[in-house]
């Protein structure tokens, strides 16, 4: 059985299908994302089965990107956890048939409340499509399930209008990086937005002189354990030597290159960056100009330290 054909099958359908969605937006879209942005509860999100899954993930984005939101499953909402909603609360429920009988349950209870109810749903004639106050259309021709019945491309449809809608809010916001680094303090990604340089820097430095011989360069890098040496004159940054520095000399020099000293191969002025700059510029910075170590300095432009990114 040719596995790769389905695979490549099921993409392309599914490609169409969000091509279609993307075509299907008007104005609608607008003014939902305008009710969501100047709301002054919460945006919560309700569903049942696949439906309650892409609804959970539609709230982490939203959360974690400055729109305060929360999951509320329908049935737990029938026995106390209505009691979470307030007036002022959006309410998105999502249903493709819009029949869902556990989410259409909850339409008498808002409306009581005073919420506006957002619908996603494929049906404009349903239950839930005709008590909603705005209407996203999720329809699909077609589950990409060879039965036609496991919630594939529909699912896909609806995860990335969750997307299309926490981005428009993200751009709304001028949501930027130090924005989301309040909300993402652990891992990688917080200490990329939230750490210094300074917090992560090598400050045990591998220095050598511009008159340092070769082989000389080549014990202090090793003792380091860095792959660099730092050139300094008078406390003053002179130039680095990395690995590849050695690489060239050596293929341009040969057997000569152990008579050099440090200023014949070093790079000279090499890159630095302020230690109270924000580590991901630092690696950002590092990455666009193909380099694995940059010198760290402070405001009076002195070497204190070095950093390392490995691409």
């Amino acid at each position: 059985m040719n596995y790769l054909k389905i695979a490549r099958d099921t993409l392309s359908v599914e490609s169409l299908a969000l091509t279609q969605l993307s075509q299907r937006l008007d104005e609608n879209f607008n003014q939902i994302v305008e009710l969501i942005l100047h709301c002054q509860g919460r945006l919560v999100i309700g569903g049942i089965g696949k439906s309650g899954l892409i609804g959970k993930k539609m709230v982490a984005t939203f959360a974690s990107t400055g729109t305060p939101s929360f999951f509320l499953h329908p049935t737990e909402a029938f026995h106390g956890d209505l009691g979470m909603l307030k007036p002022i609360d959006i309410v998105m429920l999502i249903s493709y048939s819009g029949e869902t009988d556990d989410v259409n349950k909850l339409i008498p209870s808002l409306k009581n409340f005073g919420n506006k109810i957002i619908a996603l749903t494929s049906n404009k004639y349903s239950t839930l499509a005709r008590h909603a106050d705005y209407v996203l259309d999720i329809t699909v021709e077609r589950e990409v399930c060879p039965n036609n019945l496991a919630p594939t491309t529909s699912a896909l449809v609806t995860l990335a209008l969750g997307d299309a809608l926490a981005v428009s809010l993200i751009t709304a916001r001028n949501f930027q990086p130090a924005d989301f680094a309040k909300y993402h303090p652990g891992g990688s990604l917080g200490r990329r937005l939230l750490c210094r340089v300074k917090d992560q820097m090598l400050t045990r430095l591998p220095i050598i002189s511009p008159e340092t011989n070769f082989t000389d360069c080549l014990t202090v890098m090793n003792e380091g354990r860095m792959g660099v040496a730092l050139v300094m004159e008078n406390s003053q940054l002179k130039g680095i030597i990395t690995d590849g520095d050695i690489r060239r000399a050596l293929t341009a020099n040969g057997e000569k290159t152990l008579k050099k000293t440090a200023q014949d191969f070093m790079t000279s002025s090499p890159k630095t960056i302020n230690q109270n700059e924000f580590l991901a510029k630092a690696e950002d910075f590092m990455k666009e100009k193909k380099i694995h170590s940059l010198v760290a300095v402070d405001d009076e432009n002195n070497v204190v330290g070095l950093i390392e990114f490995s691409s």
